[in-house]
């Protein structure tokens, strides 16, 4: 791994005979590695995830549109990638930074290895450079722009991927949840995994949940069809009437991407209207923060951001401390809420807002990922609330 500082970058072309990868930072640093994944290059936002399993999930969350993302764990790619981990379809990730890539997976689910499948999505990635020193830097100074360049005989433009790194936009004012939400409405009835039977399927007429997808995870999908509900995902823009059509028990805002106020310009008019007719709402992760939006609060850009699977919170009506799973660079500001919204929920690492409740209404949120299985399963009962609130909605109906 070498350091270039702007003041003494290469003019011109500048060509690294022993590197294939590259990570441009704007302040004009350079990490050198080897490239892997798909050649090319590819600028984004770049942030740190200390998970240390779980990479082909957080590669396919669509929540990380617009993100590089640098995994803290040293060795990525150990057990492959299959058809069954996957979030989404089509991952919305810009790029990946690893310690070492593992290049012989070792599992027994295991399709294909982590350089074949980033290439199939036209995913660009770097190994070999010094992810601790990259992670400092972003503990200390923020999540900064970034390019990741692949190019296996080693040349590289440092001037003009720095001229395209001073043209990327950020996340902040940026409604990402338009490009990674559905196309259209769908119906899902999958239930999550099980060892020895792969993932099941929800029997019979159920409950009916509405999902508005602002980038939804499957497994947000399956925890709702395991409590029984006949679940229907519209897109992030369905209006009230768009979500009243489908007569729901209940509404789950999902998580997503990019910057909560830019995607509220469309989406609290109908979330409001929710709250107004009393449907039961439960929110996820960007879902967490437009509710807090709907309700009056305002929500801010965070420095470093959370992005992990090990993220101790504490749930401030029990006392109860869960660990979970988290991904988002925006929080709910607790100062900017009205009264009678509650915070439930904060975080034991920097004290940050990780829930809410409204008083009087069946509508609450959490920052936090509780489809996710970190703790292993601290924070499933969520889904079992949402789920007993909507079927009180029904049988009250």
């Amino acid at each position: 791994m070498v350091l270039v500082p702007e003041s003494s970058a290469a003019p011109a072309a500048a060509v690294f005979s022993r590197a294939s990868g590259i990570l441009v930072l704007a302040d004009g640093t350079v990490f050198e590695g080897h490239g892997f994944g798909a050649v090319g290059h590819a600028a984004g936002e770049v942030c740190f995830n200390t998970a240390m399993t779980g990479y082909e999930e957080i590669l396919t969350d669509p929540s990380y549109a617009g993100q590089i993302v640098a995994f803290t764990f040293p060795h990525i790619g150990i057990v492959g990638t299959n058809s069954e981990d996957i979030e989404s379809l089509t991952p919305a990730v810009r790029a990946i930074v690893v310690r070492a890539d593992a290049e012989h997976p070792s599992n027994w689910r295991a399709l294909t290895a982590l350089d074949l499948w980033l290439k199939s999505h036209n995913i660009p990635g770097i190994a070999g450079i010094d992810t601790r020193a990259l992670t400092a830097r972003i503990r200390d100074h923020g999540m900064p722009h970034g390019i990741v360049a692949h190019a296996p005989e080693g040349n590289f433009d440092i001037p003009a991927l720095k001229r395209e790194l001073e043209n990327f936009p950020g996340l902040e004012g940026q409604d990402l949840a338009e490009k990674v939400t559905c196309g259209q409405t769908y119906e899902w009835r999958e239930t999550p995994w099980a060892w020895a039977e792969g993932y099941g399927e929800r029997q019979g007429p159920g409950w009916r949940a509405v999902v508005l997808d602002y980038g939804v995870k499957r497994n947000i999908l399956r925890q709702l069809a395991a409590h029984g509900a006949a679940v229907t995902v519209l897109p992030a823009r369905a209006t009230i009437d768009d979500v009243l059509r489908h007569d729901p028990d209940g509404v789950l805002l999902s998580n997503g991407p990019g910057d909560p106020a830019a995607t509220g310009r469309y989406a609290i008019p109908t979330i409001q209207a929710l709250l107004d007719k009393r449907i039961p709402v439960f929110g996820i992760c960007l879902g967490h923060q437009m509710l807090g939006l709907a309700l009056g609060g305002r929500t801010r850009k965070m420095g470093q951001g959370h992005h992990g699977a090990n993220h101790p919170v504490k749930d401030i009506e029990t006392g109860r401390v869960e660990i979970v799973s988290m991904n988002h660079g925006f929080a709910v500001d607790r100062d900017t809420l009205p009264a009678g919204v509650k915070e439930t929920h904060v975080s034991l690492f920097d004290g940050s807002n990780c829930g809410l409740a409204v008083a009087g209404l069946p509508a609450f949120s959490v920052q936090f990922h509780p489809e996710a299985s970190p703790g292993p399963m601290d924070s499933h009962y969520l889904f079992g609330r949402f789920a007993r609130m909507a079927k009180d909605n029904g049988s009250s109906r």
